[in-house]
């Protein structure tokens, strides 16, 4: 079954190539796209139209991504989002992480990243780009009134097996699967399913809140 995207983004030109580019995946289909947020918002709650992964502008004229996001994420059986932006200092990054986006990531990633990131959304994982990663959650943490309290410790965390806690204090650091499967001499579908072990044991949404999770074990 092919994965539904819907695009979100006040050019035309960035709609167009994205476009291009996820359907020329086998597994990935563009059922549609808008200029702007509130006419997406019309056109998802079309049958017709009914997306699994919206990729959204965090920036756009009238409505912006965020708000439209928490606004998706308040119908039924909502899709998930991956917010785009232009810029990895974005300061609305951290409102869409509250308003229920599923992942982040910069415009001028290449073709693969778009489809991974695509994919791994539809699947239930947080993708984030790397670059976004740290200033996001340094932002996260910061954005708490002051003084900011130090994360809660996760019940499950006496839980987790050494090899996890490395795991998880890695992508602590923004290191994607694949730089953490070479610094541990792992495969990377063994790094996969540690990660899957440690979301389950700390009963965790996603990367994101591993990020966040990963600043309490020091």
């Amino acid at each position: 079954m092919s994965i539904r995207v819907f695009l979100v983004d006040d050019q035309e030109l960035v709609r167009t190539g994205f476009a291009l580019i996820l359907d020329s995946a086998p597994d990935l289909h563009v059922v549609g796209a808008a200029g702007d947020a509130q006419t997406a918002i019309d056109r998802l709650r079309d049958p017709g139209s009914r997306a699994d992964v919206v990729l959204m502008d965090i920036r756009m004229p009238g409505m912006d991504g965020v708000t439209a996001t928490r606004r998706l994420m308040a119908v039924p059986d909502p899709p998930r989002v991956v917010m785009l932006t232009t810029f990895d200092a974005d300061d609305l990054l951290v409102a869409a992480l509250r308003a229920g986006a599923a992942g982040y990531l910069l415009k001028d990633a290449g073709a693969a990243e778009l489809v991974a990131a695509v994919r791994a959304a539809a699947a239930g994982d947080a993708p984030v780009a790397p670059r976004l990663v740290r200033r996001l959650i340094d932002s996260f943490l910061l954005a708490a009134p002051p003084p900011a309290p130090r994360p809660a410790r996760p019940a499950g965390l006496h839980r987790l097996t050494r090899r996890e806690r490395e795991i998880l204090a890695a992508v602590g650091l923004g290191l994607t699967n694949a730089e953490i499967a070479a610094r541990l001499c792992v495969a990377e579908s063994t790094v996969k399913t540690h990660l899957g072990a440690v979301l389950r044991k700390l009963e965790l949404r996603d990367r994101v809140q591993a990020v966040i999770a990963a600043q309490t074990m020091s």
